[in-house]
């Protein structure tokens, strides 16, 4: 028999915590994740569980939730349903079903990707992003084009945000996520991936590019940066590119949003590397 929980104790206030505290998610490497989508692709990646809390009483649980838990050997709590509606996003009833995860320790020094003669990979970028909602989508992207990992410059947006968990629809467990304060270790991991054998390059997407993005060549390993969703990619970002393209537009837009540019640039290189292995 699962523990069940029917008043707030302090392993509820914890949780609660988990919704909108960043500090104490990076303080208990500990974060919520919400929808059958994202808890479904956790579990099918192996991400490590702590516990899997659903919702007692009625309406009964779905087809879905009852199979999470009768086949995950995740450790699971019941909550009344009003404590669930505490755990629970803004929007809708009490959730069903949502797990505690473990944050996933990461560190680019070191991390090689990639052998000579291999399909070149891609990494992206993103510099001081200022939604959760526009990091998961990025993150979405990265994974729907095949990149291999994305990192996250300068404080900006939490990735164990729920709301960046959300938005990524699952694809947070599928892709490494990296932190770096600056451009310091992204040239580092360039450098060691040219001397590897892997020639890669920095490329950022800028209003003011060099060149449009389908007229640069993008077959061979790339790093692309795109820039913060209000002031683009930073000083130090734009001197620490070996290229910046432009996207052209039409209409009346000014400019795309960030998660628009990096899904439009990563499906250019997609669109490139198909075009040349024909």
């Amino acid at each position: 028999m699962t523990r069940q929980i029917h008043r707030r104790n302090a392993a509820v206030q914890v949780w609660t915590a988990y919704l909108d505290n960043r500090a104490k998610r990076h303080r208990d490497s500990r974060f919520l994740v919400h929808g059958v989508r994202p808890i479904t692709q956790a579990l099918a990646h192996d991400w490590p569980l702590e516990t899997l809390l659903y919702r007692l009483g009625d309406p009964g649980l779905s087809a879905w939730a009852r199979e999470i838990l009768e086949t995950s050997a995740v450790p699971a709590v019941g909550l009344a349903p009003e404590l669930m509606a505490d755990l629970g996003e803004k929007t809708g009833g009490p959730p069903e079903l949502v797990a505690v995860a473990e944050c996933a320790g990461g560190d680019l020094t070191g991390y090689e990707l990639g052998e000579p003669g291999e399909a070149p990979p891609v990494v992206v970028v993103f510099d001081r992003p200022n939604s959760p909602g526009n990091l998961g989508t990025v993150i979405r992207s990265a994974d729907a084009f095949g990149a291999s990992a994305v990192v996250v410059a300068g404080h900006g947006a939490d990735q164990y945000d729920p709301r960046c968990v959300r938005a990524s629809t699952g694809s947070l467990f599928a892709v490494p996520v990296f932190r770096v304060p600056g451009p310091a270790e992204v040239l580092e991991f360039r450098d060691r991936q040219v001397a590897r054998g892997v020639p890669t390059r920095i490329v950022g997407t800028d209003e003011n590019g060099e060149c449009a993005i389908f007229d640069e060549d993008l077959i061979d390993a790339t790093i692309l940066v795109v820039g913060n969703e209000t002031s683009g990619m930073s000083a130090a970002w734009l001197a620490a590119c070996d290229r910046t393209v432009t996207i052209p537009m039409g209409g009346s837009a000014s400019s795309l949003g960030a998660p628009s540019a990096a899904a439009v640039a990563l499906y250019e290189i997609s669109r490139q590397r198909r075009t040349f292995a024909r």
